[in-house]
C-alpha cells in the first residue's frame, strides 16, 4: 500500500489502530493531508505524548521501512548523510596493487574509490536510496539552526549531491515526519514547508482507551485507576516533569506484572518509579496519592 492509495482520514485512523495507536480526528486528519500532498509532518507537543510513536505506527501500517534519525546538539549534514568506508577503500587499493592494478590511470583509480560499495549511508541518505520508506526526524529541536537550514533544502528537493559520487534522488518521497519537544522555536522556513500538529496529553476516556489498546491483558479497573491518578498529577502544578502516555503504560504493565487487578496505595507507592523519573516528583506523588486513591 502506498501513502496516496489511503482514501481519508478515518481510513488513515483504522489503519494506525490496528498496529495499536490510536489517533484523535485532529491528528488523523494533519497525518492523512500530510500522506496525500506529500509533505512532511510536523509534531510538537509535551514529550510522552505518542509524536515518535506516530511515525513508528505509520510505518508499519504501511508496511514500510521505518528510518531513524536522532537530533542532538553538533549533529551536522555529513552525520545525516553520508560517509565513506575509509578501511574497505584501503583494502581496495592493496588488492589493486596485488593483482597488477598499476596499470589503472590515477583518474580511474580514484573513481574506484568512490564506488557506491564503499558509501556508507546515514539516515537521510539512506531514506532517498530505500524510499517509499517513512523517515523519523526526531527531536529536531535539539539540532543547530545550520542543521535546520540543511534540512529545509533536503526537504525540498528530496535529493543529496555527493561531490565524488553525483546527485541521489529519491525516486518516491519518503513520508517524513518531524518531532519536537518545543525546547527552542523552530525557524518559519521549516515549518512552512511541513504541516503541523500539536499532540496534547489525552484525555480521560481516550487515555484508558489506549491502555486498553496497547495492554489488552490489564484489568480494565486497574487501567481505569491508573489513568485518573496520572491525570491528577499531570494536572499538579508542581510536578517537573509531568509523566506522558509511555509512563502510563509502564505504571500499567508494572503493576500488573506484580499481580494487581485493581490500584491499592502499598502497591502504587511501590512502583511510582515505573511513572516518575525525578525524585521530586517521586516524593511528592507518593505523598499524596493516597488522597488521588481516595
Amino acid at each position: 500500500m502506498t501513502q496516496t492509495s489511503i482514501s481519508s482520514a478515518a481510513a488513515l485512523a483504522e489503519m494506525l489502530a490496528s498496529t495499536g495507536y490510536l489517533a484523535d480526528e485532529g491528528l488523523a486528519t494533519i497525518g492523512y493531508l500530510a500522506l496525500s500532498m506529500e509533505r512532511p509532518l510536523l509534531l510538537e507537543g509535551e514529550p510522552g505524548t505518542g509524536k515518535t510513536s506516530l511515525a513508528e505506527a505509520l510505518a508499519e501500517a504501511l508496511g514500510l521501512p521505518l528510518i531513524r534519525m536522532q537530533c542532538y546538539e553538533g549533529i551536522d549534514a555529513a552525520q545525516a548523510l553520508y560517509d565513506w568506508d575509509f578501511t574497505a577503500q584501503i583494502l581496495h587499493l592493496r588488492s589493486v596493487e596485488a593483482g597488477g592494478g598499476a596499470e589503472l590511470s590515477v583518474a580511474e583509480l580514484e573513481h574506484s574509490l568512490y564506488d557506491k560499495r564503499f558509501l556508507l549511508a546515514r539516515p537521510i541518505l539512506k531514506a532517498l536510496q530505500q524510499s517509499p520508506a517513512v523517515l523519523l526526524i526526531d527531536e529536531i529541536d535539539r539540532a543547530d539552526d545550520e542543521f535546520e537550514a540543511f534540512l529545509l533544502e533536503v526537504l525540498s528537493t528530496y535529493q543529496v549531491s555527493i561531490p565524488e559520487f553525483g546527485t541521489v534522488k529519491a525516486d518516491t518521497a519518503p513520508i517524513v515526519v518531524l518531532t519536537s519537544n518545543r525546547t527552542r522555536d523552530l525557524h518559519d522556513a521549516l515549518k512552512r514547508r511541513c504541516l503541523y500538529h500539536w499532540i496534547d496529553h489525552p484525555g480521560l476516556a481516550r487515555e484508558v482507551e489506549i491502555v486498553r489498546t496497547r495492554l489488552p491483558e490489564v484489568p480494565p479497573l486497574l487501567a481505569e485507576q491508573v489513568v485518573r491518578v496520572v491525570q491528577q498529577i499531570r494536572a499538579s502544578d508542581d510536578i517537573l516533569k509531568p509523566p506522558g502516555v509511555a509512563e502510563t503504560l509502564d505504571w500499567a504493565r508494572a503493576l500488573h506484572q506484580l499481580g494487581r487487578a485493581e490500584l491499592d496505595l502499598a502497591s502504587a507507592v511501590a512502583s511510582i518509579g515505573a511513572l516518575c523519573k525525578y525524585r521530586e516528583d517521586t516524593e511528592r506523588v507518593s505523598a499524596a496519592l493516597a488522597r488521588m486513591l481516595g
